[in-house]
C-alpha cells in the first residue's frame, strides 16, 4: 500500500484515537510527515505513525519497549505495541511541540546532547537490533545510485563512501564496545514533553538499538567539520555530553578519533540525500548542499586512517 492509500485510513484511525469516547471530532487533522518510510498525523494531541511497510514488528515491539521503560528521556508511545492498518504497522504518541526551525539560537544542543548521553549509559532490553545509522546511509547512497548516478556531484560522494570502513556502510558488523543508541540523532528528534512542564525527549524510534554510541554525535559533528554548525554551538553540545557521562568520547582528549568514521559516513549520507532530492524537485544543489558535497571531496582525498579531522 502507497503512502497515499494509507493516509485517508489514518487520518480516521488517529480521529478515532484521540476521542475514544466520544462523537466523531470535525476539527481538522495536520499531516506531520507523508514519506515512503513513514508517514504521521497529527489529531487533538494524539499523533499516529504509520511505519515503514518492511519494518520488522518484532524490533518494533522492542524499540517501543525502551521507550516505555525510558520515559526520562524517550516520549513514550500511548500504546505499549503497534498495531496493523492496511498492512502497515501503526503506532500512537501523545503530541510534544518541536524544535522552532526559525529560532535556531534556542535549539536545544545541551538538552540533545545530555539525553544522548544518559541513554548510551541505559541497559538495553535482550534481543534489541543494531541500530539503523549504518544501514540508513547505506540506503541513502543506494538511492544516489539509482537515481542520479551521472549527476556532476555524485562522484566525490561515491569516492568518500568507498574510503569508508565496511561496519560504517552497513556490510558488517559494528566495533565494539556498543551501547543503546538513538540512530539517527538531529534536532527534529526532539519535543517538548506535554505532560513534563516542557522537558525535551527524543522521540522516533524506528533507528534505535544496539551501536556505536559516537553515531549519535555523528550529525553535529559532520555539521560542525563541514563549517555548517557553528564553533561555539558544537562545544556546548560535546561539553554537555561529556559533563552527563557520555561514554561515547572521551572526557579529556580529542573526541575526533573517535568522532571522524560516524561524522564521515552522515556527510555522505547527507550528501548523497541531497543530490537525489534535488534531480527529483528538477532544481539545482544549493550553498549548503554543496558545502557538504565539497567535504565529501577532500574526504576520499584523504582516508580516514590517514586523518581524523577530514574537513576541519
Amino acid at each position: 500500500m502507497t503512502t497515499t492509500d494509507v493516509l485517508p485510513a489514518l487520518r480516521a484511525t488517529v480521529r478515532g484515537a484521540a476521542h475514544p469516547q466520544a462523537a466523531p471530532c470535525s476539527h481538522p487533522d495536520s499531516v506531520l510527515a507523508e514519506r515512503e518510510d513513514g508517514t504521521v498525523v497529527r489529531h487533538a494531541d494524539t499523533v499516529a505513525k504509520a511505519h515503514a511497510p518492511d519494518t520488522d514488528p518484532a524490533h518494533l515491539a522492542l524499540r517501543l519497549t525502551v521507550a516505555t521503560a525510558h520515559p526520562d528521556l524517550l516520549l513514550a508511545p500511548l500504546r505499549p505495541g503497534p498495531s496493523a492498518l492496511h498492512g502497515r504497522l501503526i503506532t500512537f504518541w501523545p503530541y510534544g511541540t518541536p524544535v522552532d526551525p526559525e529560532i535556531p539560537d534556542d535549539a536545544p544542543w545541551e538538552e540533545a546532547a545530555t539525553l544522548l548521553a544518559h541513554l548510551h549509559r541505559r541497559q538495553a532490553p535482550p534481543g534489541l537490533p543494531p541500530m539503523r545509522g549504518p544501514a540508513k546511509a547505506a540506503r541513502a547512497v543506494v538511492r544516489l545510485s539509482r537515481s542520479a548516478p551521472d549527476h556532476p556531484a555524485a562522484p566525490p560522494v561515491l569516492r568518500a563512501w568507498g574510503s569508508l570502513p565496511a561496519w560504517a556502510r552497513g556490510e558488517a558488523p559494528m566495533p565494539g564496545p556498543t551501547t543503546l543508541c538513538h540512530g539517527d540523532l538531529h534536532l527534529g528528534q526532539l519535543v517538548r514533553h506535554p505532560a513534563s512542564i516542557g522537558a525535551w525527549r527524543l522521540i522516533d524510534v524506528d533507528d534505535l538499538g544496539i551501536g556505536v554510541a559516537a553515531w549519535d554525535l555523528a550529525r553535529p559533528a559532520a555539521w560542525y567539520a563541514c563549517g555548517l554548525l557553528p564553533p561555539d554551538v558544537w562545544a556546548r553540545f560535546l561539553a554537555a555530553y561529556q559533563r552527563a557521562g557520555g561514554p561515547a568520547v572521551p572526557a579529556d582528549a580529542d573526541p575526533w578519533p573517535v568522532l571522524d568514521v560516524p561524522a564521515r559516513a552522515l556527510t555522505v549520507q547527507t550528501a548523497a540525500l541531497a543530490i537525489a532530492k534535488s534531480v527529483a524537485a528538477g532544481r539545482p544543489l544549493d550553498d549548503v548542499e554543496g558545502a557538504v558535497i565539497n567535504a565529501c571531496d577532500r574526504m576520499s582525498a584523504v582516508p580516514p586512517e590517514l586523518a581524523s579531522d577530514f574537513p576541519k
